[in-house]
């Protein structure tokens, strides 16, 4: 492998890292809205029925792709916790 192959595939790496950090801004922005629609209907921060479906159906689409299910469920809960101390300070807050 000369260093032009790997300088290529350390630039595929660093888009696919830039597309990631937009989709989760992306992402963060939506639940930012659910968190404040969340505090003024009265609802709770988390929703453990959701959050398991959505780590079950995170889990299939990893096995499809051929990613560790387990680190699939690692990345989504580390989301999920941030998402729900987001939804806990709006709640506080208001």
């Amino acid at each position: 492998m000369t260093d032009e192959t790997l300088k290529r595939y350390r630039e595929s790496i660093d888009n696919i890292d830039a597309a990631l950090v937009f989709l989760l801004a992306e992402r963060f922005k939506i639940t930012q809205d659910v968190g404040r629609y969340k505090a003024e209907a009265k609802l709770p921060p988390a929703d453990p029925g959701r959050e398991e479906q959505q780590i079950a159906r995170l889990r299939s689409l990893a096995q499809s792709a051929h990613l560790d299910p387990d680190f699939s469920e690692k990345f989504l809960r580390f989301i999920i916790d941030e998402v729900i101390r987001h939804h806990e300070r709006v709640r506080e807050a208001g």
